[in-house]
């Protein structure tokens, strides 16, 4: 197995305000995937690169907030994100710490309510 993550999805309820805000925190366009009956914008994606790719989706029956899965995004220095975040209308649950060899981490909500994380080595 080589990495045992393929997609991964993050429930909306508000599709244009996360939209919005997942474009903000992390510098990128999302992309819209057609679909019957469910909206959904898909982040960057390569099929040569490290790591899966995902969407932010609203479907009807699928709310957002309160799970218990977390989705990690790396970033080159995770403090510039949170900051972003916070810059949003997102909340920071947990500012930038130390996961000592394995690099830094902020926990952050987003404007629907999904707790994700902030990965980065400095």
């Amino acid at each position: 197995m080589k990495n045992p993550i393929g997609w991964f999805e993050i429930y909306v309820q508000d599709i244009s305000r996360a939209k919005q805000f997942y474009e903000a925190v992390f510098s990128v366009k999302l992309e819209e995937l057609k679909m019957p009956d469910i909206e959904m914008y898909t982040f960057p994606m390569s099929e040569e690169g490290y790591g899966a790719s995902g969407a932010i989706v609203k479907m009807a029956d699928c709310p957002s907030g309160g799970n218990s899965t977390l989705v990690y995004f790396t970033c080159d220095d995770c403090a510039v994100e949170e900051k972003r975040v916070a810059e949003n209308s997102g909340n920071i649950i947990k500012e930038k710490f130390s996961i000592g060899d394995y690099g830094f981490i902020s926990l952050v909500t987003d404007t629907e309510g999904n707790m994700i994380g902030l990965h980065s080595m400095k």
